[in-house]
């Protein structure tokens, strides 16, 4: 069992995540507290932070210690805080941003280590948000079908979820780029990834951003397959909810590139909410 000097790491559930105590995040952390975090992250593989009060200058502080802020391509629309995302669903939306479940820009050829997410309203119940362990997606399968998914490579693409093909922008408040110069951007990674610190085995693929197996056409619902075994139904027990409102104002940091996917519940839609997101770089993961 790992031992904790500076920090408390309280599981949360069976599957993956914890909170984490004993942190003051914008009264600046120690690198000590920093390892132990980022032990806590690659155990549980996503953590949380109860009471947490962040302006935008302590969010980015605390982010940059665990690797170089990312800027979103898609939400880089001149805003003057670009490596943060605001995240807002406001009354009539008929889209919410993560509605389905995915893993944040996996269509980049280096996609972001991990995501932090603050919360700035909350509604007075729901709020819910649901990750996955992707390392236990993958060691459901069984024998065989790891040596079939093993050996296959996917392309990821942002065409769903931005340019004016996807037609967001008419239905919620939070915008995208839409613009005559907006381009799709693509990459082709492994099926299954191997996570650089770890060593663990995780299925990378989500239906927000991977598109084909290199299938045919006529092949597509093998893809839709593969798609069912990274997220299988509520009985299966590799989710955790964060439940935004029960833990009050907290962070959530989770290594969403390369273990876990999360899905925002349309419940938490329909009243409302905030939060702001920044993604990190790490030269530790690179290229999938």
């Amino acid at each position: 069992m790992t031992t904790w000097q500076r920090i408390t790491v309280s599981p949360i559930a069976g599957a993956l995540g914890a909170e984490i105590g004993g942190v003051d995040i914008a009264a600046g952390v120690d690198d000590e507290t920093i390892a132990e975090i980022r032990r806590a992250l690659l155990e549980h593989l996503v953590i949380f932070f109860r009471d947490q009060r962040l302006d935008d200058a302590s969010h980015k502080a605390f982010s940059r210690r665990f690797g170089e802020l990312f800027v979103h391509p898609n939400f880089d629309l001149g805003q003057t805080e670009r490596e943060i995302v605001r995240v807002v669903r406001a009354p009539g939306d008929e889209r919410i941003v993560g509605e389905e479940w995915h893993a944040d820009t996996t269509m980049m050829p280096e996609p972001p280590m991990g995501a932090i997410l603050y919360a700035v309203e909350v509604p007075p119940y729901g709020g819910d948000t649901l990750f996955a362990n992707q390392y236990l997606a993958f060691d459901s399968l069984s024998d065989g079908m790891k040596r079939m998914v093993s050996g296959l490579r996917a392309v990821h693409s942002d065409i769903r979820v931005a340019g004016p093909r996807a037609g967001l922008n008419a239905r919620r408040a939070i915008k995208v780029r839409e613009d005559a110069n907006w381009r799709p951007t693509e990459s082709v990674h492994p099926v299954v990834r191997t996570h650089p610190e770890t060593g663990g085995k995780a299925l990378y693929v989500n239906p927000a951003f991977t598109s084909l197996f290199g299938y045919t056409l006529a092949d597509i619902p093998t893809v839709q397959h593969w798609y069912r075994l990274a997220y299988p139904g509520q009985d299966y027990r590799e989710k955790v909810m964060a439940e935004w409102q029960a833990m009050g104002r907290e962070l959530g940091y989770t290594p969403l590139a390369s273990s876990t996917d999360l899905i925002t519940v349309p419940d938490w839609a329909l009243r409302g909410m905030k939060y702001n997101l920044a993604l990190q770089l790490s030269l530790e993961y690179a290229r999938p």
